[in-house]
């Protein structure tokens, strides 16, 4: 009858008094054979690749962290199972160390004979706990679980609204007009999105929510189902301006939703604040547009390097000064230099453009004066529902969308 070879134990603690109580426990069982004492993580390691213990008793608190300690033994000595001993049983700590890869967890003052009975449990494949972690856990999971469904059922909820707003009438259209400068004639027209639901948000957060529940571009192909309804309602000769997101630009629900409108003069602005992950794509579904007749607008540009990597990426036809540049132009030397440039480049390439945020007069002499073609602002006329659009008509300036 054969005997089997005994278990090889390695015992790290940086308590000396510890460390000398555990081999000496360990020598008490003659089914275990200490390998190996280590005072801290790294020689713990060292310790581990040198001897290939069968188990790894590790003190989770000594220098250098046990979690240290395990991550490095599951590397350089793969086969050797961990069992944390320590003086805390808190849930985090517990928790880390399990996910570090310790197979079970005592606490420090567990009885002699279960910590032997844990050690083999571990070596049989087993998961020991001392029985008020195990408790702890418990309680943790029921508590984390009924965290995670909270937050499903608030998720669900927050995706229900969204979805009223893309299938119901909450989600309406305000158009603001853009003027020829010179002329202070109404070329077209900016479709903005209002949202008739509480809470009250701005359209850029709302479009933010429903970004980050999935359902992104379907609010924004919303948005442009609902400007399309009210194309017939402008004059012929006006261009419409609708504000989409690259992911909405590249899809086939976007490129359909866009398609339609493009029978009339459309404009498609890309805002500076919407990352492009492949322009290559984007470029593609842009060209796709224009066989259309679609022009393309970059939004706010001037308000950050985003833009002009657009403007470089994509060959606009539009570039849209942002309104952080425009208001207060009259008075401040640095925005007139930045303009300056930004218009200058505009005509090289052959692009037209558009100011935002015109609130005063002496906003609008300046950028007439530095060669600006169109603009739009308050002072040229508010956002107002569709049929209502003509000069100096709308209420409360809107957020942009």
């Amino acid at each position: 009858m054969s005997v089997s070879a005994p278990l090889r134990v390695l015992v790290a603690d940086d308590e000396e008094t510890l460390r000398e109580a555990l081999g000496d426990l360990i020598r008490t069982d003659p089914g275990l054979q200490l390998v190996a004492i280590a005072a801290d993580a790294r020689e713990a390691a060292d310790m581990a690749e040198a001897t290939r213990p069968d188990i790894a008793l590790i003190d989770v608190r000594m220098p250098g962290g046990g979690v240290s300690a395990v991550q490095a033994i599951r590397v350089r000595s793969p086969r050797t199972r961990v069992l944390a001993l320590s003086a805390s049983g808190s849930p985090g700590d517990v928790l880390e160390m399990l996910r570090a890869g310790a197979a079970g967890y005592l606490v420090k003052g567990t009885a002699p004979g279960e910590v032997l009975d844990a050690v083999h449990r571990v070596a049989a494949g087993q998961s020991p706990l001392s029985p008020e972690i195990a408790d702890s856990i418990v309680h943790g999971l029921a508590d984390r679980l009924q965290a995670d469904a909270a937050e499903a059922e608030a998720r669900e909820r927050r995706i229900a609204l969204i979805d009223t707003l893309i299938n119901g009438d909450a989600l309406q259209i305000a158009f603001q007009p853009i003027l020829e400068l010179r002329s202070r004639q109404v070329t077209g027209v900016e479709a903005l999105s209002r949202f008739q639901v509480l809470p009250a948000r701005p359209p850029d957060q709302w479009f933010a929510e429903a970004a980050a529940l999935g359902r992104g571009v379907e609010l924004e192909v919303a948005a442009l189902r609902q400007a399309a309804k009210h194309r017939a309602q402008l004059p012929q000769a006006w261009f419409l301006s609708v504000n989409i997101s690259p992911a909405v630009l590249v899809s086939q629900a976007g490129q359909r939703a866009l398609a339609d409108l493009a029978s009339g003069g459309l404009v498609v602005e890309v805002t500076e604040h919407a990352p492009v992950d492949d322009y290559e794509r984007l470029a593609i579904a842009v060209r796709g547009l224009r066989q259309l007749g679609v022009r393309l607008a970059v939004d706010d540009v001037g308000a950050g390097f985003a833009s002009l990597r657009h403007i470089l990426k994509l060959d606009p036809q539009v570039l849209k000064l942002d309104i952080s540049l425009c208001n207060g132009v009259s008075g401040d030397r640095a925005r007139q230099a930045l303009a300056t440039a930004l218009i200058s480049f505009a005509h090289s390439i052959g692009a037209e453009v558009v100011a935002e945020g015109i609130e005063t007069d002496e906003d609008l002499e300046t950028l007439v004066e530095l060669g600006v073609e169109f603009g739009q602002g308050w002072l040229l006329g508010r956002p107002a529902p569709p049929g209502t659009v003509a000069r100096g008509s709308g209420g409360a300036q809107a957020q942009k969308r």
